[in-house]
């Protein structure tokens, strides 16, 4: 294949005649490690806790906290990890055949299949193994797999548990009123004079001892020194509460039927709330009404006129604090025209309604229709148009980052308003071999459907409120990878590979026609990596290619045409929107950092001029008048000594730890002798866990130039002559 082939098919599409589009079994290189997930052991398969503050933990953390409970250190507990990891590893294979169940139940199967498959002495030891395992084992719960329900039996899990606690603080305190209401009305009945009547008053004496008293004198006499009997207005009033607290279908007691709250249809959310308003506004009421009675601060000369009027306004936010809230689960492929206007027109409510929206498609046609410059990534857009609603909650999130999103759905659950959870679940059904996990992954990775939080009630600004963090290296336009394979030659080569939107599209059959597969005999140095093309300018005379591996795990380069580069381009574009959005490489911030520097930079000119023009011993006295003005004034508590303490020495290490960006080059070097504070910035954990070269190593890639290696703190360690003169340049 020709290199004017290549080019033509880069720039026009056009494929050669003999060329090949079938891209079957092939997948990323990157992910080509990736076959088999059920050997390995990642955030998946997930237990949902039954009854527990947190609502998820994954497989792997809890056999890890059994091994760490059960199996001592060393070659004591070996038989025991090695029989428990079995277990873990059997259980983790039946979930990836698609067997759902607890977990008691799945750990009862898998540890009887493997039972059953040992011999006598091999099976009384492990069902020893196990048995003390299971003793540990404190916890159970639905076990779930990354798939296509996953996202709906997630936030459905976290829903009710939010739900039911939320209830049963509101149901406890009705039954507390209702209870303390009734003790009233039932003290009123005994102090009135029905109650006070001779037979009453004789029901309340032992029948030994009824013949000893005259109960209708007793009668008269504490009947004829007033009752202090609840007048009638007051007594209707309770009955009336008590009558609506014990109707009332949003917290219903016993054997009441409660109202639905989860529905598949944004319409029928929104109409059945606004049904329900009047019946919530009058239980709000009655309790209202009912903390007053009890505690006897009911005036009707003021209170009357104020709950015969009361209506939607009201109610404080604290009132409604407690209601149930309304779930609406959707699928993102059905989404109609009519749906998609009632889910935005919620979003720009206060409405309590939670919807989440589940799509199995990220890529894929424009709704446009079939045009060059219309095409490219078309999934993930809700997110985003959500975000302009201002008040709504909104996360965004793949199945594959679901687990480590938990606090951000309880947030999001927590949240007064409406809430969004957008997820892209990776259970494509349009020509992707990669399980639901991997496809998930890979379209975070490639920034095709990115992770982003965004919660109105964290704070006044986007710093607090809007959060990208959950992101793989959100720093960066593409995350960076090393790649290792052999070459024709069995020779090792180890480069850097991003993982790209391009990349993701690999995956798709349905973009098959983007790419041209190229033989190794026409690999040429007229060819580079797709990352580039996206990145700025297509570098001259090249074409761009992915590096793909095929079902024998064979390397092959995938040419890919001009329109899918343009595609990464504009998600790229998208991504360093969210970036900005979320305090990374804010173009306002640069802008004024520059302007800054630009100003900074003039004034300096300017005074080197006056050093040239009116000598030596004036600019020196005009610098240090400066260099004081710079300075900060001295609280009048700070002692000089103090003060000098908090310099670091210039021949002991240290970190400008406040000005760390977070860029992991020196905690990747050493992460034991480098670490990140709560702030995810880096300062020096342990100085004898690593080496000299390593600290000056680590200056020199450090990217602001914190890090300064003083003086070295091993005599003995070699090169030290050429490192120490390395150093000079940071201390």
């Amino acid at each position: 294949m020709q290199s004017r082939e290549l080019l033509r098919f880069y720039l026009t599409g056009e494929r050669p005649t003999s060329a090949e589009s079938d891209l079957e079994g092939m997948r990323p290189a990157l992910l080509a490690p990736f076959r088999d997930l059920s050997s390995l052991r990642y955030d998946y398969p997930l237990l949902l806790r039954e009854g527990d503050d947190s609502l998820t933990v994954t497989l792997s953390d809890l056999f890890d906290d059994i091994l760490k409970q059960v199996a001592p250190p060393g070659p004591a507990g070996e038989r025991l990890r090695r029989h428990i990891l079995r277990l873990e590893q059997r259980i983790r294979s039946r979930v990836a055949a698609g067997e759902s169940d607890t977990l008691s139940q799945l750990w009862r199967t898998a540890a009887q299949d493997l039972i059953g498959e040992s011999n006598k002495e091999e099976a009384k030891l492990l069902k020893e193994s196990l048995d003390k395992a299971r003793a540990a084992l404190a916890v159970d719960g639905q076990v779930v797999d990354c798939d296509e329900r996953l996202a709906l039996t997630f936030v459905e899990h976290a829903w009710l548990a939010f739900s039911q606690r939320q209830a049963e603080k509101v149901r406890q305190e009705i039954d507390t009123l209702m209870l303390r209401l009734s003790n009233i009305l039932k003290a009123d009945t005994a102090r009135s004079r029905s109650g006070l009547a001779a037979d009453k008053l004789a029901e309340s004496v032992g029948a030994s001892y009824r013949r000893h008293f005259d109960f209708d004198a007793w009668s008269r006499l504490i009947t004829g020194r007033g009752t202090g009997a609840l007048g009638p207005h007051r007594h209707r009033r309770i009955e009336t509460i008590l009558a609506v607290l014990d109707t009332q279908r949003f917290f219903p007691g016993g054997k009441k039927k409660p109202y639905a709250f989860r529905f598949e249809s944004c319409a029928n959310a929104a109409a059945t709330f606004r049904k329900r308003v009047p019946e919530m506004l009058e239980l709000v009421k009655a309790m209202t009404v009912a903390r007053l009675e009890i505690d006897n601060r009911y005036r009707e000369d003021r209170h009357d006129a104020y709950f015969q009027n009361f209506d939607e306004s009201s109610p404080t936010p604290e009132d409604l604090v407690g209601f149930p809230t309304y779930l609406v689960c959707l699928r993102g492929e059905e989404l109609t025209d009519t749906e998609a206007a009632q889910l935005i027109e919620i979003l720009g409510s206060s409405l309590p309604i939670k919807v989440l929206v589940e799509s199995d498609d990220v890529l894929g046609t424009s709704p446009i229709g079939d045009v060059r410059w219309s095409r490219g990534m078309v999934g993930g857009q809700l997110g985003n148009l959500a975000l302009g609603l201002g008040e709504a909650f909104v996360m965004q999130s793949t199945t594959s980052g679901l687990a480590r999103m938990e606090q951000a759905v309880v947030a999001g659950l927590s949240h007064p308003g409406p809430s969004l959870f957008n997820v892209f679940s990776g259970a494509t059904r349009h020509g992707s071999e990669l399980p639901p996990y991997l496809s998930s992954a890979a379209a975070m990775q490639s920034r095709a459907f990115p992770l982003f939080t965004y919660d109105p009630g964290a704070g006044d600004d986007w710093v607090e409120r809007f959060r990208v963090d959950g992101n793989p290296h959100e720093e960066d336009d593409w995350p960076v990878e090393e790649l290792s394979y052999e070459d024709e030659n069995l020779r090792r080569i180890t480069e850097e590979a991003r993982f790209t939107l391009v990349d993701f599209a690999a995956c798709d059959a349905r973009h098959a026609h983007h790419f041209l597969p190229v033989p190794r005999s026409s690999w040429s140095d007229d060819m580079a990596p797709a990352w580039l093309f996206l990145d700025g300018e297509a570098p001259p005379g090249k074409v761009p290619y992915v590096l793909v591996a095929t079902v024998d795990n064979e390397l092959q380069r995938l040419v890919v045409d001009s329109e899918l580069i343009e595609a990464g381009r504009r998600c790229r574009r998208r991504w360093r929107s969210l970036q900005e959005l979320g305090g990374i490489h804010n173009s306002h911030a640069l802008r004024l950092l520059e302007s800054e520097r630009a100003r900074w930079e003039d004034e300096k000119a300017q005074e080197l001029k006056e050093l040239a023009a009116t000598g030596t011993a004036t600019a020196v006295i005009k610098t240090e008048r400066q260099v004081e003005d710079l300075q900060p004034s001295p609280r009048v508590e700070d002692e000089p000594a103090a003060m000098e303490e908090d310099l670091p020495r210039t021949d002991e290490p240290y970190i400008e730890t406040e000005r760390c960006t977070t860029c992991d080059e020196c905690t990747a070097l050493n992460s034991r002798m480098f670490a990140y504070d709560d702030n995810k910035q880096a300062s020096i954990a342990d100085l004898t866990a690593g080496t000299y070269r390593e600290m000056v190593e680590a200056a020199e890639a450090c990217q602001v130039a914190i890090i300064h290696p003083g003086k070295p703190w091993n005599p003995d360690e070699p090169d030290l002559p050429q490192l120490i003169e390395r150093a000079a340049a940071f201390n």
